[in-house]
């Protein structure tokens, strides 16, 4: 199993939202690195830290898992998406997603600036002066570890 951290911004699509529809597609994303991760290592099985990004407390407020490995990203095809990217078509796919099962919240939110205060996170890329993926590998000890903090 694989461990992962996905952001969103809780305005937009927050855990509360995938709580309430209990699996969504994960699209709109629009990085080569994040799409590469999405399509080629995403794990049916794979848990996912669901993170708020872009609001007042940045922090890892729930848990996911995926539910549906990397597949086109239709959003793509679509003219009318705020995702639509002319140069990709059904025929030859540049975008992928994977679809996301709601596990639990978190019994609070980790915030960024805990996560930055911990020295034993230092190699955490969520932490890494200039990393800005919506989409980011965790390892199995650093998952043990920040679940350990809730």
């Amino acid at each position: 199993m694989n461990y992962w951290l996905m952001k969103s911004e809780p305005d937009v699509f927050g855990i509360d939202d995938l709580k309430k529809v209990g699996v969504e597609h994960w699209d709109g994303v629009r990085n080569y690195q994040a799409r590469n991760m999405m399509r080629d290592d995403m794990k049916k099985g794979d848990q996912v830290f669901f993170y708020h990004s872009n609001c007042k407390e940045p922090g890892i407020v729930g848990i996911a898992e995926v539910v549906r490995e990397g597949y086109p990203d239709h959003t793509a095809f679509d003219p009318e998406s705020n995702y639509h990217d002319p140069k990709s078509t059904p025929d030859n796919p540049r975008w992928y997603m994977v679809d996301l099962r709601y596990v639990r919240h978190l019994k609070r939110t980790i915030t960024l600036q805990e996560l930055k205060a911990r020295p034993e996170l230092e190699a955490f890329k969520l932490v890494q002066r200039g990393n800005r993926l919506s989409v980011m590998p965790v390892t199995a000890q650093q998952w043990a570890f920040i679940t350990g903090l809730e």
